[in-house]
């Protein structure tokens, strides 16, 4: 019987603490419900092949034609963990069968992309006999993190792959990515009688597109004015003295935005639901105004569930499309999606979808046989 391995890794949305990531910063992302599964089996030649179930194609080559510059599109972040898996010391068997499916909704900011490299990670390690404790998570998000951003060329700074690892159910995820520390943050606004809702605008981006790039380089250049190893060395008063208005505007986002995050929490901590909602709609107009990062889809869904009773909206992931969070009333959560479903129909626009998002579990072997 063959060795196989099924894992299963969420998508994630960030409920604050956007582009701080690869800027040494504070982040606040929760686990989704919708996944990514992965079928991971061991073959008995030396040839790769990677299967979806979205996709038609099925690509197949060798472990050297996993790397850089030798794999694109959707195959790549699978590729690619095989690749970066091997770089970090990993003895990837040689001949593998990968098959993939999922729910996670593709373009969404809902990290679709690290929800795949995840599930394929924690399923060739589960094949390999290796226990996913604590450390091995730890590991993984350095692998899936290389393999998005060097095989598959978007250039992020590893919240999504560690939302997708290291969440827990019922939890919101404090990451800081300067001293490389975790802390799980209940959320109690469920037992409040709020919900958290999701508004996919249906506008697809993608973070390999040289919008999000544009945007890293312009807080690298940010912090090298200041004479900063990062933005989160960053103060107000030192985001005033850049001369820059663009490099300016950046750094003021990425300063207010670690500063939302600390807020959040404390917020969150003591059931202040009112505060948070307003943090988050701070939040959204940071990233539209100073960092921007929004479109008119997005602002519509934020602006329509504000007006019809969300007590907070924001944008969430990269931006430039993507989806839309707002914290909500239970009662009025069936208003809030008519509103904005008008909305958008007034506008010409096709309807946007709609997602519950309760705090989920990170990712999980499902099972291993053979």
């Amino acid at each position: 019987m063959t060795r196989t391995a099924v894992a299963r890794a969420p998508g994630r949305v960030n409920l604050v603490g956007e582009h701080t990531d690869y800027n040494d910063g504070l982040c606040l992302p929760i686990a989704l419900p919708h996944d990514t599964v992965a079928r991971v089996s061991l073959r008995t030649d030396d040839r790769i092949s990677i299967s979806s179930a979205q996709q038609e194609s099925v690509w197949t080559g060798d472990l050297g034609g996993c790397g850089p510059g030798h794999v694109g599109g959707w195959v790549a972040y699978v590729a690619g963990v095989l690749w970066a898996l091997g770089q970090e010391g990993y003895d990837v068997p040689p001949g593998l069968d990968v098959h993939v499916a999922g729910n996670v909704p593709l373009g969404a900011g809902l990290s679709s992309s690290a929800s795949l490299e995840v599930a394929v990670a924690v399923g060739v390690c589960a094949m390999m006999g290796r226990r996913l404790d604590g450390s091995q998570r730890r590991r993984l998000v350095q692998v899936c993190r290389r393999a998005e951003t060097e095989v598959a060329g978007a250039p992020t700074g590893g919240l999504d792959q560690s939302a997708a690892l290291l969440t827990e159910p019922g939890c919101a995820l404090l990451l800081d990515f300067q001293d490389g520390s975790t802390k799980a943050v209940p959320l109690g606004w469920s037992a409040a009688g709020l919900e958290l809702v999701v508004i996919d605008t249906r506008v697809s981006h993608a973070l390999t597109a040289g919008d999000y790039g544009a945007r890293r380089r312009e807080c690298e250049d940010a912090a090298l004015a200041l004479g900063l190893p990062s933005l989160r060395d960053a103060d107000e008063e030192a985001v005033g003295r850049l001369t820059d208005a663009t490099l300016r505007r950046r750094a003021a986002h990425v300063v207010s935005e670690n500063a939302r995050v600390v807020s959040v929490v404390a917020a969150l901590e003591r059931g202040s639901w009112t505060h948070v909602g307003e943090l988050f709609t701070a939040s959204h107009a940071s990233l539209r105004d100073a960092f921007e990062v929004s479109c008119s889809e997005l602002d519509l869904a934020v602006d329509t569930a504000l007006a019809s009773g969300a007590l907070g909206a924001r944008m969430t992931g990269g931006g430039f499309g993507g989806s839309a969070i707002a914290l909500v009333p239970a009662d009025r959560v069936d208003a809030v999606r008519r509103a904005v479903d008008a909305a958008f129909a007034d506008s010409g626009l096709r309807a946007p979808r709609h997602l519950d998002a309760p705090a989920s579990a990170a990712a999980r072997v499902v099972e291993v046989s053979g």
